[in-house]
C-alpha cells in the first residue's frame, strides 16, 4: 500500500480535479483483492450507496488491519484512502484519530457527493467502532 505522506504528496502535484479523480481510481486499483466470501453481509458497510465490504482482523497487540472493497471504482480509491490512513494501527490510534483531517487536506471534502461523503463517514464510523470494540473491556 502506497505510503499515506507519498498520496498527500501526489495529491498536492494534481492541479486539477480530473486528475486527482483518476489518482483515486487508481488508487482503487492497487486494492488487495478481498477474499470471496469476505463480500457478506456482515463486511458490508451499511450507509454506503455504493457497494463496500471491510474486513476487520485483530492481533493480540489491538493492532487492526483492514482490508476492502467496493463495486464502484471511485469509492474503491476512498477505500484505499481510509485503509491507507487506518490499517495497521493500534485501536487506540483509530479511535483517536479524524479521518476529516485527511480528506480536508487532500482537498476531497469540497469535491465529493453528498453520497460518497456519507459513504466516507460510513467507513470511518464502522472502522472506529471495530476499534473501540477492542478497547472494550472483556
Amino acid at each position: 500500500m502506497t505510503p499515506l505522506n507519498d498520496i498527500i504528496e501526489n495529491f498536492s502535484l494534481l492541479d486539477e480535479w480530473d486528475d486527482r479523480y483518476r489518482y483515486l481510481i487508481e488508487l482503487g486499483r492497487e486494492l488487495e483483492p478481498l477474499a470471496e466470501n469476505a463480500h457478506s453481509e456482515a463486511n458490508r458497510v451499511k450507509g454506503c450507496a455504493s457497494q463496500v465490504w471491510l474486513e476487520t482482523t485483530v492481533n493480540p497487540e489491538q493492532i487492526l488491519t483492514f482490508k476492502g472493497d467496493s463495486d464502484a471504482h471511485i469509492v474503491r480509491g476512498l477505500v484505499y484512502l481510509v485503509l491507507a490512513l487506518y490499517s495497521g494501527r493500534p485501536a487506540s490510534e483509530i479511535v483517536a484519530t479524524d479521518a476529516g483531517d485527511l480528506f480536508q487536506t487532500l482537498g476531497l471534502t469540497a469535491h465529493l457527493t453528498p453520497q460518497r461523503s456519507n459513504g466516507v463517514r460510513a467507513m470511518v464510523e464502522r472502522i472506529r467502532n471495530d476499534a473501540r470494540s477492542v478497547l472494550l473491556p472483556a
